[in-house]
């Protein structure tokens, strides 16, 4: 069986056996290692494990972000030329205060509303990395046995929430006793679970599941012992949540930046949990009109339930790589997450879709494959007209008669007696 490429070309079959039972382990035990943006040096040990797991090389950036690397046959300017970027950070928060009461103040690390973390399980890492304490995130009304129904006009805030931390502290020094500082971090506890039916519900699927994702395709891609025509490489960040993830590390010659993150299930959005979503835009702006038609036509050729969507209030890894400078076309596609940094759920379905659709497109060559190959060339090479043809408007004469309304308005007429359109007869 052969498929035609996007150039045109015949290939193989490109559809990967996935190890959907390792992606399931993997994934639990990602949910289960706390890394809020700023503490993530844990989880990133253990995907390193798992990526000598799987047999890629890889290497750390200097502040700690991971790249991993497979070649291709095509080494066009003396190296990789596309990159899929996934990221291990997460959501969390900071102690910011010690309270006279023995509870703790905190700051959001990341976007996300106080609202999530009430009744939240924490957990507060102190400097001591051998000592740590559990908690909960409680209003500063907690008790309706206490305050009636002042509970349910409490406001919403971070400076209206508190931890409650399980030990006997009353007072602000017994909070200093026990090594308790400002600017320890409180990480909300995940509690992942798989249901029968396939459902994932969890804290901090964004990004986790798409790191499962990432390293199941690339795992697929190595057991099968296919060369890529196009080198790839895995970049796992670790600042995301607050801004900056890729926006350093990306090679100039990476021609192709596919970032996997949490694509968001809610009213007015196309994105399902079963299925794979390509993001057409988000709050950077329009992803890649080449290559995000290009994940569409793929998904939609090998049966893949996907979906396009644009996201108002997101932004992901591409954004900030884009913004740091990064020359390449830039998409992104996501497993369908329901209550977004909150309390999420996704679907099996949609890792494993997901998944899918980033093993067949890391095997394809490039958008355009002589185009991409270089950082720069002519206009006359440029490939755009192919699929974006020039349609010219023509030169625009105030005075041409099909440009003049003629017709009449009743209404306006009626509301504006002095109206009548130009040689409008009586």
């Amino acid at each position: 069986m052969t498929r035609p490429t996007h150039d045109g070309d015949d290939v193989n079959d490109l559809e990967l056996d996935l190890d959907t039972t390792w992606m399931q382990e993997v994934l639990l035990e990602l949910l289960r290692i706390p890394s809020p943006s700023g503490r993530t040096d844990v989880v990133m040990q253990k995907v390193g494990e798992r990526l000598q797991e799987i047999g890629l090389d890889f290497e750390l950036t200097r502040r700690g972000a991971m790249i991993g690397s497979l070649p291709g046959r095509s080494r066009d300017n003396g190296g990789l030329n596309r990159a899929v970027v996934v990221h291990t950070d997460t959501i969390g928060c900071m102690v910011r205060g010690l309270k006279p009461n023995g509870r703790l103040e905190l700051v959001s690390i990341g976007t996300h509303s106080a609202r999530f973390s009430e009744g939240s399980r924490v957990t507060i890492f102190t400097d001591d990395i051998h000592r740590y304490y559990t908690g909960t995130v409680l209003p500063t009304k907690a008790s309706g046995h206490a305050f009636g129904d002042e509970i349910d006009r409490h406001p919403i805030g971070w400076e209206h929430v508190e931890v409650r931390v399980d030990e006997k502290v009353h007072t602000e020094q017994d909070l200093r006793d026990l090594g308790i500082q400002v600017g320890d971090f409180v990480a909300q506890v995940a509690y992942p679970v798989i249901t029968r039916s396939g459902f994932v519900t969890s804290r901090h699927l964004d990004d986790k599941a798409g790191v499962a994702a990432a390293l199941t395709a690339f795992k697929a891609l190595i057991d099968s012992g296919r060369e890529l025509e196009v080198g790839a490489q895995l970049m796992i960040t670790i600042t995301e949540e607050v801004g900056t993830g890729a926006s350093s590390g990306v090679p100039a010659d990476v021609a192709e930046l596919l970032s996997i993150d949490a694509a968001v299930v809610a009213p007015g959005q196309y994105t399902t949990e079963t299925g794979v979503t390509i993001a057409m835009q988000d709050m950077h702006g329009p992803f890649d009109y080449h290559l995000t038609r290009r994940l569409c036509a793929l998904a939609e050729e090998y049966d893949i339930e996907s979906h396009r969507d644009i996201f108002r209030f997101y932004r992901s890894d591409v954004a900030a790589a884009l913004e740091g400078g990064a020359e390449t076309r830039a998409a992104l596609i996501g497993f369908g997450v329901d209550a977004t940094h909150g309390y999420e759920r996704t679907h099996l379905d949609s890792i494993v879709a997901t998944a899918r659709l980033m093993a067949l497109y890391l095997q394809t060559p490039l958008t355009f494959r002589s185009w991409d190959a270089k950082p720069s060339g002519p206009l006359s090479s440029f490939p755009s007209t192919a699929v974006q043809p020039v349609r010219r408007e023509p030169e625009w004469d105030p005075e041409d008669d099909e440009l003049i309304e003629r017709d009449r308005f009743p209404e306006l007429e009626a509301e504006q007696p002095e109206y009548r359109p130009p040689d409008a007869s009586d």
